[in-house]
């Protein structure tokens, strides 16, 4: 452990429609921190959308940028990172996240996953063109090969019911661990 920075920086993984964004923005507010969504500022900073980069770059090029806008958090102190879906699985990421800062994976079952994507207002890149069928098949094959550095996580929470009383729950978990840190 590199020392108080680490305890200063919280990592949310998990898959996409997991709720990274929605309980990243809350956690942050109840903790006074700032927030960070790794998607969107890859879109700030190569000025395209994660769903063009890849269709026009490719996924190679993608991760190798993603993991190295991953290590610039790095620096940040008092900040909640929402990662990509993909992003503890490539490199040595997860090892990474967990150096560097607290991880909490917000796990959802398959079927859950495929009713928030299915039912999403905005289509995500990686899964528009499938139909329901390829959906499911999707999460399932993704998650099975996620699903080992997911479980690397410090903290791994329900996703089903994240409510106000489950973020001060994971809040007070961070508290604990937080102390029991030289």
């Amino acid at each position: 452990m590199k020392g108080s920075n680490k305890r200063s920086k919280i990592y949310l993984i998990g898959f996409m429609g997991a709720g990274k964004t929605t309980l990243g923005k809350t956690l942050a507010s109840g903790l006074d921190y700032k927030f960070y969504d790794l998607d969107k500022e890859f879109e700030k900073k190569y000025k395209t959308t994660v769903d063009l980069f890849f269709k026009k770059y490719g996924e190679k090029l993608f991760r190798e940028l993603e993991y190295k806008l991953l290590l610039s958090t790095g620096s940040l102190e008092n900040a909640v990172i929402s990662t990509g879906g993909g992003t503890p699985c490539f490199f040595d990421s997860m090892d990474w996240i967990n150096e560097n800062g607290t991880s909490i994976y917000i796990k959802l079952p398959p079927k859950v996953l495929y009713d928030r994507l299915v039912n999403a207002k905005k289509k995500r890149p990686l899964v528009a063109e499938k139909n329901e069928d390829e959906l499911l098949a999707y999460i399932n094959e993704k998650l099975k090969e996620r699903e080992p550095f997911y479980r690397k996580a410090d903290i791994i929470i329900s996703g089903i019911s994240l409510s106000a009383g489950s973020i001060v729950s994971v809040i007070n978990s961070l508290n604990k661990i937080n102390k029991h840190q030289p």
